[in-house]
């Protein structure tokens, strides 16, 4: 089993053994994962932050570690360090929690800016330096930072560079009524359901496969031009004081890639760049101070932008087959990569 959609289906079924809603949140953490990217979780607390990451990492079969960030919180505390060992008379190595497949960083605004910067090489390179020596980290790798946006108090404020390593950023909102009362009735009848509960369905070698999968997506030159289109708008946006970066572009166009991938596609459409514009940019940009001040959000103007993009077709119901690479189209794509 290698194909992107069956591992999201699996994945998503074992996870309904204990998780209920949010099937949204688990999507983006499959498309994310298989396009080698990183997860902002944002959600009011008790909304199942860690637990959804803990049940995912657990269903894949992968390694898991739990970092609670805390302002006393040490760079060493999170890559490692070396210690001393009287009995050899030498320094051994002390791996840190960043030695893992599934790192959560839970409340990662309540550790300082110097710790949070740990984070950004093994976010980017995918290894971690230790006094002077650099260090590869786990394969497959992804981290999923969790943040409370209500409780400011002693927390620091994610910079813009930290920010722009997380491919998406999720919401995790409130449960609706009729999910919470069958999140009630579940727990009312198994009160000690939990992680245990949910079985490995996917191994790691099955995520390897469905990355190929996911890196032979064809995207239509005309939906390239949509994405950047969409990029653009948000540098040149009248509330924006500054846009997506190009880091920002490879992050959408790999997301759309792995998001058609789990939907059983081999090609990208414009659905797929408009369902991933929010969670791909939405922490990217900064409102102008007028925008901030009048309530204007970064969701606000992304949704403006998409509303005022053109779409690729002059038919929004466009055939989803216009999409699909002709032969000599799949051979122009792959030799001009």
């Amino acid at each position: 089993m290698s194909e992107p959609a069956d591992i999201y289906s699996d994945v998503v079924e074992e996870l309904s053994s204990v998780l209920i809603g949010n099937e949204a949140v688990v999507e983006h953490l499959m498309i994310s994962l298989l396009s080698r990217g990183h997860v902002l979780l944002e959600g009011v607390p008790g909304v199942a932050k860690t637990m959804i990451a803990n049940l995912f990492a657990r269903a894949i079969g992968l390694e898991y570690n739990r970092i609670q960030m805390t302002p006393d919180l040490l760079p060493a505390d999170i890559t490692g360090t070396y210690v001393y060992r009287e009995g050899t008379g030498e320094f051994e190595l002390q791996r840190g929690p960043i030695f893992s497949n599934v790192v959560v960083a839970d409340e990662i605004n309540r550790a300082t800016p110097k710790t949070q910067s740990a984070l950004l090489e093994a976010m980017q390179e995918q290894a971690v330096t230790i006094r002077g020596d650099t260090l590869s980290l786990s394969n497959p790798f992804i981290v999923i930072a969790t943040q409370n946006p209500i409780d400011m108090k002693g927390t620091y404020e994610l910079p813009e560079a930290q920010r722009d390593r997380f491919q998406l950023k999720l919401t995790v909102d409130i449960l609706e009524r009729d999910d919470e009362l069958r999140l009630v009735n579940r727990f009312d009848s198994q009160p000690d359901l939990g992680t245990e509960d949910v079985s490995t369905v996917v191994s790691a070698e099955d995520v390897f496969s469905a990355r190929e999968v996911v890196s032979d997506v064809f995207v239509h030159k005309s939906v390239k031009q949509y994405m950047l289109d969409i990029i653009e708008a948000t540098r040149e946006h009248s509330d924006v004081e500054y846009g997506g970066s190009s880091r920002a572009t490879l992050a959408f166009l790999d997301a759309c890639k792995a998001g058609a991938a789990v939907r059983g596609r081999e090609y990208v459409i414009p659905d797929d760049v408009k369902n991933l514009a929010e969670p791909v940019l939405t922490h990217r940009i900064q409102p102008s101070t007028d925008a901030d001040l009048s309530g204007v959000t970064s969701g606000d103007i992304i949704e403006e932008i998409l509303e005022e993009t053109s779409l690729p077709s002059d038919s929004v119901d466009a055939e989803a087959s216009l999409y699909e690479p002709t032969a000599e189209e799949a051979i122009s794509d792959s030799q001009s990569e």
